[in-house]
Parts: structure tokens; C-alpha cells; sequence
């Protein structure tokens, strides 16, 4: 059974350009996202190291966060956008 589609006008150039900056800016994003969710856990995760409770998953899950964090910021580091992140 074919589905039936609704044709749409095309944008005007503006919307277009405009759509297009946008979606652009969408690695940044979740770079940002990425980071400051892995900070946050590494944080908690360090709190827990700082208690002498920490097993080996919780220091492998400290270590996967500061990989994240790494990347994250090298990603926002190539863009020139440390400043999304609070870093020079």
C-alpha cells in the first residue's frame, strides 16, 4: 500500500540559508551536551574516589568520562568555541 505524501513548496533562499547555519551548529551542540554530562559524572565519580568507595567499574566509568570530555573538547577546540564550554 503506497503511502500518500503531502507536497510542499520549497523554502525561500533565506530559510534555506538560514536552516542551513543552523544545522551546522548541531556538532557543536552536542559537543557541549557531551561535555558538560561527562563533567557532571566525573565529578560524582570523584566524590566517590575521594570516599575510598570506588570499585573498578566506577573508575573505568571516571575514565570513559574524561575520554568524553577529551573529545568533546577537541571537537569545540577545532571550532574556536571553548567559550561554549567555559575554556579559553
Amino acid at each position: 500500500m503506497a503511502v500518500p505524501t503531502t507536497p510542499t513548496a520549497p523554502l525561500p533562499p533565506a530559510a534555506v540559508e538560514l536552516a542551513s547555519r543552523i544545522e551546522a551548529q548541531f556538532p557543536l551542540v552536542q559537543a557541549v551536551t557531551v561535555y558538560e554530562t561527562a563533567a557532571t559524572h566525573a565529578v560524582q565519580l570523584a566524590a566517590l574516589a575521594e570516599t575510598g568507595d570506588m570499585s573498578d567499574l566506577d573508575a573505568d566509568s571516571l575514565a570513559h568520562a574524561e575520554e568524553l570530555m577529551a573529545g568533546a573538547r577537541a571537537t569545540l577546540a577545532a571550532a574556536g568555541r571553548l567559550d561554549l564550554i567555559g575554556g579559553v
